[in-house]
């Protein structure tokens, strides 16, 4: 999958504007949100060289340059929506809509970093409950829904994995 952006000249020690703001204000992405500016929620996800970071707390002269940096905006293969948008959609996994950017960019770090490590296995409904929970051994970050639809999001990423690890 292609980047959606490559960080330039963000490093410099002089930037201490947030992430999340660089991606909204300067680059327009609408995926990632800002919910509670602490790194405690999620909204504001993004995966920095593969990895899910809390844009809400990440200065740019934190990133190093070249950096490739995926949003909730970019995901869309030529116009085909990533297997994990597909299953949210086909689930109704959102009512707000407010935490998915969280959960679909925080679950595809996830599911993507278990497939690179040869865990080709769709992970249990334990699995993904503690990894949204931050208590998995490969995540201590959590993952927060306020509308009640946790449920269905655990289906959707569930559903995504047994697409992703084909």
């Amino acid at each position: 999958m292609q980047a959606d952006y490559q960080s330039t000249g963000t490093g410099s020690s002089q930037n201490s504007e947030q992430l999340l703001y660089w991606l909204r204000d300067r680059l327009g992405q609408q995926g990632p949100r800002f919910g509670c500016g602490i790194a405690q929620c999620g909204a504001c996800t993004v995966l920095l060289d593969g990895t899910p970071s809390r844009s809400c707390v990440q200065q740019m002269h934190t990133v190093p340059d070249q950096s490739e940096i995926r949003t909730l905006d970019g995901l869309a293969d030529g116009g085909e929506p990533h297997p994990l948008q597909r299953a949210f959609v086909a689930l109704q996994a959102a009512q707000c809509g407010f935490c998915v950017n969280g959960m679909v960019m925080g679950s595809l770090g996830w599911l993507e970093a278990r497939i690179a490590a040869g865990n080709r296995a769709v992970p249990t409904k334990e699995e993904v409950e503690d990894f949204l929970s931050g208590a998995s051994a490969d995540n201590t970050r959590n993952y927060l829904c306020r509308c009640g639809t946790h449920t269905r999001i655990v289906g959707a990423i569930r559903s995504a994995a047994k697409e992703m690890v084909r």
